[in-house]
C-alpha cells in the first residue's frame, strides 16, 4: 500500500478513483468499523495498521492492531469468535475502513456481549449517563480469555 500523494490530481484519485491508498494516521493506523453482515448492527470499532489491513484482505478474516497491547491480533484467536469478512469498504478519503462480517461464536465484545455498543447515552449534556441496552452476555469472558 502506498502513501497518498499530496497533489490535487492525487486527491481526486483518492476520492473518486479506484486506486487503493489507505491513509494511515500519525500512529500508522486506520479506524475500522465492523458490522454484522446480516443485521447491519455495529459490532465493534477497532484499528488496523498496514499489516492488519493486508492480512484481512489476504485471509478474509478480521485482523486488528491493539493500541493498548501494541500488537497485531486476529479477531477470535483467543475466544474462537472469528469474524469472516463478507465485504470491505473504504471511506471517501481512505482513512477509515468498514467491514461487514459474519461473527462466529455469537459475540464480538471482550465483555461477553454480541456488540461493544451495549450502553445508550441518556440525559442532556450536563447530566448525561449510560443505561444498558442489548446488554445480555452471550458468552462468559472468564472462560474464554484465560
Amino acid at each position: 500500500m502506498t502513501e497518498a500523494p499530496s497533489s490535487q490530481a492525487a486527491l481526486a484519485d483518492i476520492e473518486e478513483g479506484l486506486t487503493f491508498r489507505p491513509k494511515f494516521d500519525a500512529a500508522g493506523l486506520v479506524t475500522c468499523v465492523a458490522t454484522d453482515a446480516a443485521s447491519g448492527d455495529v459490532l465493534m470499532v477497532a484499528h488496523m495498521n498496514d499489516e492488519a489491513l493486508r492480512k484481512t484482505i489476504e485471509t478474509g478474516q478480521a485482523w486488528y492492531y491493539s493500541r493498548s497491547r501494541k500488537a497485531l491480533w486476529r479477531k477470535g484467536e483467543s475466544s474462537g469468535h472469528v469474524q469472516r469478512v463478507v465485504e470491505m469498504r473504504m471511506d471517501c478519503d481512505q482513512d477509515a475502513v468498514w467491514i461487514r462480517v459474519e461473527q462466529s461464536g455469537g459475540g464480538a465484545c471482550h465483555t461477553g456481549r454480541r456488540s461493544c455498543f451495549y450502553r445508550a447515552v441518556t440525559g442532556d449534556a450536563g447530566s448525561a449517563k449510560l443505561v444498558f441496552v442489548d446488554a445480555d452476555k452471550v458468552f462468559d469472558p472468564s472462560k474464554v480469555y484465560r
